[in-house]
């Protein structure tokens, strides 16, 4: 005979869904795509951020911690400020540190320093200031002239060194300047391309510092929405003039070169400064690319310099930035590789990224790519679902698409300074496999719980039909069969409640003892019907023959229970068929089990089983009163009945009386008073449990 596996999966879950089901997820996985590659059109916040981070990761992983040959940083830091004096400095000690850097013969020098205030230890101040305020006219003798105003003292010495100004945009008011603010170099070209910000107001070096600076550049870092800055605009427009950043301008002036050109490709707009190239978006900002952390930035300090005791070659040639990472002058600035870089420092890296043609560039396609590679991505794992494909190998390929996207991300960074938008992509492709798992997931749960009640109604019509073999040769109307089975039910779902034996009565236990309770008396089949049928008391003899009932009941179950494999749930019928005549005692049958060694399946049957007999009509009897039928069985406590079960039983009294009610056996209703011809078998049900029925007629007792 076929085994039957009742643990086995349904067929087709393993495999996948329907078709239709699967086109749902092809469609669903296109929509996803779309949504979030026109999100990343949008640069939406989430889909930004993953970029950033991913750019990020490149940035770390490909630092060469190589030390910038072309740049070095005259720093101001905290032991010069100590040595020197606190900040601000007076204005002839900074022309004379830009005059000892001059002495080195450097290709550019740019000051990073801003100074829009005039320096009020100047002695032509003094002058002014003791006229103003006492009348007296302070006469300063064998002084230079050039030195009674530190202001233009610097000045002077920075027009002389062609030293890069600095100025600071302003974007959120506008201010009134009385001379035109220009940048001393000039751009074409492309201009129209570029969606450049507009400043409405400056903030430049004080006049006397200011007139004599020939070019200038801004100061303005733009960090993205988690702080971190990773780009710097290049180019700003302000009342019809570009002006570029002091990294710009002082590229521009270490190359001797006065003009910038703007030009548009595939990959986006680019500016051309004399032979190198650089890379800028539609807003004129340049991508940043750090080698290593700050340390691995050329500085000396500035006490250093000024003391002498630098070495000549670490200037010479180099193009020089002055400025400061003095923790109180607060010019820091968290980036991928370390969370506070000196501006300075920042203006270095983007001055040697320029030099050596590294700066980073985002392709104006990118966001479109992106887009494209989801969508394809999106179909490629829908194609798969469609194609019947199996959620782990979908998993795998998304795992392979993720891992060839950041392939693709390292070697467009490493080799080609491109940084490629992966986002959207990878993605896309995440949501897509979890979208298509929760479907899968969802599905194959209806499916189970379609399956698993399918299963519940093949056992049940399984034990109703092994029941119902019963009944043709039992005369019991089907009423006895479904309230003994709804007793069994109420009695162990109380022992569950009130926590005895609650270790056993599981959901699913009870569940099977509801099932498996009308199958207690299908071993009658195995009974001759001269027995079964007889209208009268039994012989000794025959008297042994019914009893094996219990016996023939079990094997009947158990030979079928043999062809299914898993979970068997025809134990519990097996073992309520063999042991619901057993009494707590040991003096039952047909094993003589004692106490506990019943099963508990058994115990709680046999006091549905002997209830039902005493308060309904049998052919030795009348139907005792619901009372009358409780104190006869309380008189068994502990002798055929467990106590426990029993005092449950008792506990839900009302229950009991409301299923006797509900399922009364209707052919008895209507031969009540006029007698009806019950078997032997009915006559076995009530003497069985060892009380003694009296009537007028008959006394009889097991």
């Amino acid at each position: 005979m076929r085994r039957v596996d009742a643990r086995a999966q349904p067929p087709g879950i393993a495999a996948g869904q329907s078709r239709r089901q699967d086109l749902l997820l092809l469609v669903l996985g296109v929509l996803i795509a779309v949504a979030i590659g026109v999100a990343g059109l949008l640069r939406a916040a989430p889909i930004e951020r993953l970029d950033n981070a991913a750019l990020d990761t490149l940035m770390r992983a490909t630092a060469t911690g190589v030390s910038s040959p072309d740049t070095v940083v005259v720093d101001i830091d905290d032991v010069s400020l100590s040595a020197v004096g606190q900040w601000p400095w007076p204005r002839y000690r900074l022309a004379a540190l830009v005059e000892r850097i001059a002495a080195e013969r450097p290709s550019a020098i740019a000051l990073d320093v801003l100074l829009p205030e005039a320096d009020r230890v100047s002695l032509a101040d003094i002058q002014k200031t003791f006229q103003r305020d006492f009348g007296l006219d302070v006469a300063i003798t064998g002084v230079p002239d050039g030195l009674l105003d530190n202001d233009g003292y610097l000045g002077q010495a920075m027009s002389d060194a062609g030293v890069v100004g600095a100025r600071y945009f302003y974007f959120d008011h506008a201010t009134g300047e009385t001379t035109p603010t220009r940048p001393g170099v000039g751009f074409e070209g492309a201009l129209g391309a570029l969606a450049l910000d507009r400043a409405h107001g400056v903030l430049d070096n004080v006049g006397a510092i200011g007139a004599q600076t020939r070019v200038s550049g801004f100061v303005n870092m733009q960090v993205d929405g988690d702080g971190v800055l990773r780009r710097l605009p290049l180019l700003i427009e302000y009342r019809g003039v570009l002006h570029p950043s002091l990294a710009l301008a002082t590229t521009m002036q270490a190359l001797g070169v006065s003009s910038g050109q703007v030009v548009t490709g595939r990959d986006g707009a680019s500016l051309i400064i004399g032979p190198h190239v650089v890379p800028i978006d539609r807003n004129g900002d340049a991508l940043l690319r750090f080698d290593g952390p700050p340390a691995d930035y050329a500085s000396v300090s500035a006490v250093d310099v000024l003391a002498g005791r630098h070495t000549p070659e670490d200037l010479r040639g180099k193009v020089i930035v002055i400025g400061s990472s003095a923790v109180g002058l607060g010019d820091r600035h968290v980036t991928a590789l370390r969370r506070a870089v000196s501006g300075s420092k920042v203006q270095s890296a983007l001055i040697q990224n320029m030099f050596d043609g590294r700066v980073l560039r985002a392709p104006a396609w990118g966001a479109g790519a992106a887009l494209a590679v989801g969508l394809l991505v999106a179909l490629l794992q829908g194609g798969l679902l469609v194609a019947g494909r199996s959620l782990l190998t979908v998993a795998t390929v998304t795992l392979g698409v993720l891992l060839g996207l950041g392939t693709l991300a390292f070697a467009g960074f490493e080799y080609l300074g491109f940084v490629l938008p992966i986002a959207v992509p990878a993605l896309v492709a995440s949501t897509v496999l979890i979208a298509a798992s929760a479907i899968r997931f969802w599905a194959q749960q209806r499916h189970a719980r379609r399956w698993r009640r399918q299963l519940e109604n093949a056992r049940q019509v399984t034990i109703e039909s092994m029941s119902t073999v019963a009944e043709t040769r039992d005369p019991e109307t089907g009423a006895h069969i479904k309230r003994t089975q709804h007793y069994v039910r109420a009695i162990a779902q109380r022992l569950r409640d009130t926590g005895r034996y609650a270790d056993v009565l599981t959901d699913a236990y009870i569940d099977l003892l509801f099932l498996s309770a009308p199958l207690h008396d299908i071993g009658k089949v195995g009974v001759p019907d001269h027995i079964l049928l007889k209208p009268g008391p039994l012989t000794e003899a025959e008297w042994v023959l019914m009893r094996r009932h219990a016996e023939f009941g079990r094997t009947i179950i158990l030979s079928t229970s043999r062809h299914i494999e898993g979970d068997n749930f025809l134990s519990v019928a097996a073992e309520i068929a063999a042991t619901h005549h057993e009494k707590w005692d040991g003096s039952g049958y047909p094993a003589g089990l004692k106490g506990p060694a019943i099963p508990l399946s058994g115990r709680i049957m046999a006091v549905a089983d002997v209830y039902d007999a005493l308060v309904n009509r049998r052919c030795y009897k009348p139907p005792f009163p619901h009372a009358q039928a409780m104190a006869m069985m309380g008189d068994l406590r502990g002798t055929t009945f467990d106590p426990a079960v029993l005092d449950a039983f008792f506990e839900i009294e009302d229950e009991i009386t409301r299923i006797a009610g509900e399922f009364r056996d209707e052919a008895a209703a209507a031969a009540a008073g006029g007698g009806a011809h019950v078997g032997s078998d009915a006559f076995y049900d009530g003497m069985d449990s060892g009380i003694g029925f009296a009537t007028p007629a008959l006394a009889v007792q097991d």
